[in-house]
Parts: structure tokens; sequence; C-alpha cells
């Protein structure tokens, strides 16, 4: 069964696993979607309001009705709906940025105008020659797509050399194995954990968060990074917008640049465990 994160007499929020698609489309095979899964699962039909990509997780609406499709649809069309998606990338990426560039639409058959914002909120540097370095550094960030394209995240980050971890697509084969054997991460690593916008009916501010599964935690945990603001699945109303921030702890001194070293043994930058 889908976890359900919200419902009403309009809308159900539900946590979108990694590995399913929300509807039928004529790019896959695949037989098991989240519209059919959650309507034998609920009893009635529904209407998809926004989509994520199959291998991506994360907070997912879905409309009881045509009419409230439509109504919260807007808010994604006019962007007053705030995505925010966690990622895990190789490199350094800067403080923050805003990534401007066309990207391909499903089939690439041609390219449309997208718009990503991101900040980075931890690091890592690893002692293992991944690539042609002998070390490997790796970030996480948070993500807010200002426009929908086909897999725009991922095809940004390939943009700028940034690729996104467990990206099968436009990700980078040595380091997703490199994952996958030591760390046992067999999924992208993008997570769409928060979602606001505005009820069309009630006039209420809606916050819906999703947690981050096991594969996550278990990273978080060997990078010495805080998953706690990211494992506490909830849902919040108020009358007025007031997006929230995630605090940021404070370097220790022997690492100002919040990256491992030699010297550094404090659990936010131990080095990753060895392979069994």
């Amino acid at each position: 069964m889908l976890p359900i994160l919200y419902r009403d007499d309009h809308y159900v929020a539900v946590h979108k696993p990694p590995g399913l698609l929300v509807h039928r489309t004529p790019l896959s095979r695949d037989r098991h979607f989240v519209l059919q899964q959650l309507r034998n699962q609920l009893g009635r039909r529904l209407y998809p309001v926004h989509r994520l990509d199959r291998a991506t997780s994360g907070v997912l609406v879905l409309a009881f009705s045509p009419a409230a499709a439509k109504a919260l649809a807007s808010q994604f069309r006019e962007r007053s709906a705030e995505k925010r998606y966690l990622a895990v990338a190789r490199g350094w990426l800067e403080e923050s940025g805003t990534i401007d560039h066309p990207v391909y639409t499903a089939g690439k058959k041609a390219r449309k105008p997208a718009v990503t914002r991101y900040r980075r909120l931890e690091t890592v540097e690893l002692p293992v020659a991944v690539d042609h370095y002998p070390t490997s550094r790796y970030s996480l960030a948070e993500v807010m797509p200002l426009t929908g394209r086909y897999q725009q995240i991922r095809q940004h980050f390939k943009h700028i050399s940034h690729q996104l971890i467990g990206d099968t697509t436009w990700g980078n084969g040595r380091h997703n194995r490199f994952f996958r054997e030591r760390y046992g991460i067999h999924r992208l690593m993008l997570h769409a954990y928060s979602l606001g916008f505005r009820h069309p009916f009630t006039g209420k501010v809606l916050h819906l968060q999703a947690d981050i599964d096991a594969q996550w935690i278990g990273l978080f945990d060997a990078f010495g990074w805080d998953y706690s603001p990211f494992t506490s699945s909830s849902t919040s109303q108020r009358d007025s917008w007031a997006p929230r921030r995630r605090a940021h702890a404070a370097p220790c001194p022997p690492c100002p640049r919040r990256r491992w070293s030699a010297e550094c043994r404090c659990a936010s930058h131990r080095p990753a465990p060895s392979p069994a």
C-alpha cells in the first residue's frame, strides 16, 4: 500500500516510492502505476495534479475530481507551489546557484526552457579514487525546480557536471557503481521531500513532507550528515505563506570547509567505512 501523507474531500498526497510511474505512458511497458494502485487502495477514481519521474521518490498529490486537479495544477504552472527536493551529486557544488538551460523533452526530440535553483547543504570528501582524482567529493543539495520539465533536475545537474548519484540515464557510471558496492545504493538519490501550496478550496497553506528511506539514512550515517530534518513525515496548515528553512550545523574548527581530513575524527566528518 502507498503511504498516505494527507487526505481530504478534494486531494490525497502519497509518498511515492522510487521505481513506480505515476501513470501509464507509451514510453514504458510498466504495468504498475501510482494511479492504479491508489485507485484500488482507496476505491475512488483519481486525477494527477503534477508528476514525479519513475526513479524519483517523495510527495505526490492527486485529486479526486477533474475540477480539483485543474485548480491545483494551475499553481504548478504559475510557479506558486513550492517544490523542494534532496539530491546527492558528485563533486562539490557552489553554495547556491541557478541553472537556466533548456532540457530535452521525453524522447529527446526537442528542448524546452527550464530553470532550477539549488543550495548546498553538506559536503564530504572520501579518501577513495573513484574517477581521475585521489579523493572523491560529493554534495547534498536542496533543489527547487521552477519549471516542471522531463527529468529536469537530472539533466540540469549533468549540464553543470555534478551528476546525481544513481542516475543511470544522465549520471556517471563509475560513481554509481561505487555507491552500489560500498553503500548499497540501488536507487536515484533524488527525493521530493517537501511540497507547499495553498489549498484551492480552503485557502489554507499546506506543507507536506515525506521521509527519506533507509538507503538515504544509511548514506547520511556513513557521511556523518544530519538526517533528522528529513525523517518526520508531517503535514501542516497555515493561513499565510512562509517557506520553512533548514538550519545548518556549524562546521568544526579542524574542517572549516566541511570536508573530511586525516586530522578530523568528529562525527560530522568521519571517513566512510571500508568495504566488507
